[in-house]
This record gives structure tokens, sequence and C-alpha cells, in this order.
């Protein structure tokens, strides 16, 4: 029997400014194994099992994410384990817009390249999962952990990794069902010049800011007029939580991902703030989760795998 386990980190996306470009790895994992079972009289060639937060809303089926990923590897390299077993232990909520579909691509795909040998490098791999997502603003960082900055070019991805200090932030997501195609199809198709510079000035702010834990510079850097404006007024109750969080000592806030959840950064007081959001979402007849996450600097992790 070949086994292989992969953890990979959560990710909150855009940051404010830093829209489907950056991205940072949070210190809250999914678990994705892999096993090569021994061929037995008539076994089932696919197995799937979920464990963990959200695990009934994950197909177990040939529709499930990780296994559609797995396949992407193992057709190009022309060769495909069977039978084959997949377990996935979730602690990212689904949907929640910190990355739980980035680590379904990643875990598949880099769990799937070793019970195959390895064929592909790290740059490929991760080339095919940013191709799968669209944008590498979630997977760069769940594969290098810390801060990234991610760019497509022409012949590639070319990825900035920045070591942050021991960062904590707060996540809140309300019981609000908000597909990410539904918060991009909010956005317009054009922006003035005066919101492209408003953005382009900030984003570097946001990575300076980060990396020295200025907090003051955070709240003048996680502003953003690309997106979060246009996703706010989609979430019930979202304006209010963005000023009960600053009301209670964060400095800088911002959806996470796509929404619903919100990530705010704050020296101390991190229960406070929580506390705030989820009293403003409480009022607009949500239930929340909260969370007081470090940053993440290590990204993937596999005693196998040699990443």
């Amino acid at each position: 029997m070949t086994q292989v386990t992969v953890s990979i980190p959560a990710t909150s996306a855009n940051l404010g400014p830093g829209f489907d470009c950056l991205g940072l790895a949070l210190a809250l994992y999914n678990r994705i194994t892999f096993t090569a079972v021994p061929p037995t009289p008539s076994p089932p060639p696919l197995t799937i099992t979920v464990s963990g937060v959200d695990a009934h809303k994950v197909a177990t089926d040939e529709s499930n994410l990780v296994y559609q990923c797995a396949n992407i590897i193992f057709d190009k390299a022309g060769q495909r384990p069977s039978p084959l077993h997949i377990h996935q232990e979730n602690n990212i909520p689904v949907g929640s817009g910190l990355g739980s579909s980035s680590t379904a691509v990643l875990g598949g795909m880099l769990a799937a390249n070793e019970l195959v040998a390895r064929p592909f490098t790290t740059a490929q791999i991760l080339q095919f999962a940013a191709e799968k997502e669209g944008h590498p603003d979630n997977v760069a960082p769940a594969f290098y952990g810390g801060l990234v900055l991610g760019v497509a070019h022409e012949t590639g991805l070319h990825i900035e990794r920045f070591t942050l200090p021991e960062l904590q932030a707060v996540v809140v997501l309300p019981d609000f069902h908000l597909l990410t195609s539904e918060a991009r199809a909010a956005l317009p198709t054009q922006v003035s010049r005066q919101d492209a510079i408003f953005n382009a000035a900030r984003t570097p702010l946001v990575i300076r800011a980060l990396q020295t834990a200025d907090y003051d510079l955070l709240r003048i850097a996680m502003q953003d007029r690309l997106h979060q404006p246009y996703r706010i007024p989609l979430i019930p109750g979202m304006a209010q939580a963005f000023a009960a969080a600053q009301a209670s000592g964060a400095k800088g806030v911002a959806l996470s991902g796509a929404g619903p959840s919100l990530i705010a950064f704050a020296p101390d007081g991190h229960e406070r703030i929580a506390a705030a959001v989820t009293a403003v979402f409480a009022q607009h007849g949500l239930a929340s989760r909260t969370w007081v996450l470090t940053v993440d600097n290590g990204g993937v992790d596999s005693e196998i795998l040699g990443y």
C-alpha cells in the first residue's frame, strides 16, 4: 500500500486592494490523504470519504474536486493508480472565502503527482493549479505560506513571497451563502482612472504594513475601490460589520477573498472584535463562526512530499 498525506493551509486573498494578486496563508488546515490500495477481488476503483467541517457539502463521487484535480495529473502523466482511496479531513469551511477550493486543487494535484512518481515539478503543479482556479492569489500562498504576490504573464507565473511576523487576524464567517461566481458577477467591467490609482497606490502598502506589523499603516493600506464596494452590499450587515470591527480596535478590515468572511487585523483585542462583528450579523439574522488565526509561513506540509 502506498499512501501520501498533504496538509494545506487556508488563505485570505485580495486583502483589500490586492484584487486577484495578493494572498495570505493562515493557520487553519485541510488534510488530504491518497491511498493506493493493493488489488483485492472486485475492489471499487474509487472510494472517497470526508470528515470534519462541512463534510456533508463535499461530493464523494467522481465530481469531487480533489479527485477531478488528481485526474488532471493522472491524465497528463499517463498513469492512474487503481484502486484509489481518498480521505479529506476538513477544517476550512466550504464557500467561506478562506481558500477551501484551493486546498482541494493543490491537495489533489500534489498527492496524485506523488503517487505516480512525481513527473511534474513544483512550478508545473502550481501553474496547473492556478489555471484550474483562474488566478494564483489563493493557490500560491497555500503552497508557499506567508504573503504572496502572484503575477501571471505570457510564460507562466511570477511569485514574490514574503515571510511575515507572528500576526494574528480575526476571521468571522456569517452563515450566508455567496457563490464566488455571484460575487464576481457584481463587479463592473470598467473602473475609473482614479479608482485604479487608488488601488495601485495601496497594494504595495499592504505588503509593507504586513511585513512590518505596522497596524496604523494597514488602516490606510487596506482600503479598496475595485471589488469591495460592489461585494459588501451582497452580504447582509457586512458594511456595519466593517464599522463594528474598526470601532472595536481593528486596524485593517477586508473581505476575505470574495467573502462572505470578514478578516480583521489588530495588535490585540481579537476576541472583542470577533464579538462585535458577530453581534452585527446576529442583528441581521445571521449566525457566525469565528477564528483568531496566526499567519502560516510554511505552506504545504507532508512527511512524504519533498517540496
